[in-house]
């Protein structure tokens, strides 16, 4: 299997807002009550074009959906916590915290992708334990090695264990569990997704270990990280924060590799760490704070890549 893809799926904005009902795990999000509604979802939409505008001209494959108008969904831009797709054709669609993210689950999209020749073996709907409230929030609940077939996650409200290993099972993965903290008004306080504080690329990967407060299950993340020949880029909580844990690396059409991430991201890193991660692929950035402060969500919860072969 291959670690990166040149194909990217991307939601086109239309109702972008601040959700309460994210925001009640979502430490990341900020609301705001200053600026106009229209004006939020203008910028929101202003962000997405210029950051899906470089992802292009990078030669990148970027396949924009735009949002519905007539449902209302104020998160559809992170299309990743609903659908993956994966190599040998299979699909899953993950069940959501949020009964008003769970209207973003689209069955025309993958219809679509299989109009546009991308072969479709299953889709694997697991979004009936919602019921149970169960939950398993796609690549946001996990963050994928995979080439070695790992999956490491941080179990929250949002990522529950139960569903972690039915995934690990039916799609061939090696669970790799850990609980991950941030600090919030004094207390320590779960992450809601995996993908705020670690990105795992071809050969290196960028962690938050200070996010991990039990040692014994740092060493394992670490072991694990090391066996596969990853070279780990530490990055702080104070930068995790900054949404610098929530970076993806891509290619292009000519295989060129790129380390996508936000422009709050970029500044918060040292030279040091740019240096790093130079050393392996292109970074890349994008302006996204209105996204990122009132959808407490960053450049890789904004694409869903496509593992999808072509028939």
């Amino acid at each position: 299997m291959n670690q990166t893809t040149s194909n990217l799926i991307m939601i086109r904005p239309k109702h972008f807002n601040f959700n309460k009902e994210t925001a009640e795990n979502n430490h990341f999000q900020i609301e705001e009550k200053q600026i106009p509604e229209i004006e939020i979802k203008n910028r929101a939409i202003r962000e997405f074009d210029n950051f899906s505008n470089l992802l292009l001209s990078k030669g990148i494959n970027v396949q924009i959906f735009d949002d519905r108008d007539n449902i209302i969904t104020t998160d559809s831009v992170f299309p990743n916590n609903w659908i993956s797709f994966h190599e040998n054709g299979d699909v899953y669609l993950y069940p959501m915290y949020s009964r008003n993210r769970r209207k973003e689950r689209r069955l025309d999209i993958i219809q679509e992708l299989n109009r546009m020749g991308y072969y479709i073996s299953n889709t694997i709907d697991l979004s009936g334990h919602e019921k149970e409230n169960k939950f398993l929030e796609g690549t946001g609940s996990m963050v994928l090695d995979r080439e070695n077939n790992i999956c490491y996650a941080a179990i929250s409200e949002r990522t529950n264990t139960d569903l972690l290993f039915e995934f690990c099972s039916k799609a061939n993965f090696e669970p790799i569990s850990f609980k991950s903290y941030q600090s919030v008004d004094n207390e320590r306080k779960e992450i809601y997704h995996t993908n705020v504080i670690m990105c795992i690329a071809d050969k290196f990967a960028i962690i938050c270990l200070d996010s991990i407060d039990n040692e014994e299950e740092k060493r394992k993340v670490t072991y694990k990280l090391k066996s596969t020949n990853k070279q780990i880029i530490e990055i702080s909580e104070e930068q995790c924060s900054s949404f610098a844990g929530n970076m993806l690396q891509v290619q292009n059409t000519k295989n060129d590799k790129f380390l996508i991430m936000s422009k709050t991201a970029y500044n918060s890193l040292s030279s040091q760490q740019i240096k790093k991660m130079q050393l392996f692929n292109e970074i890349i950035f994008s302006d996204l704070n209105t996204i990122e402060k009132l959808g407490g969500g960053s450049a890789r919860c904004m694409i869903a890549e496509n593992f999808l072969r072509k028939k």
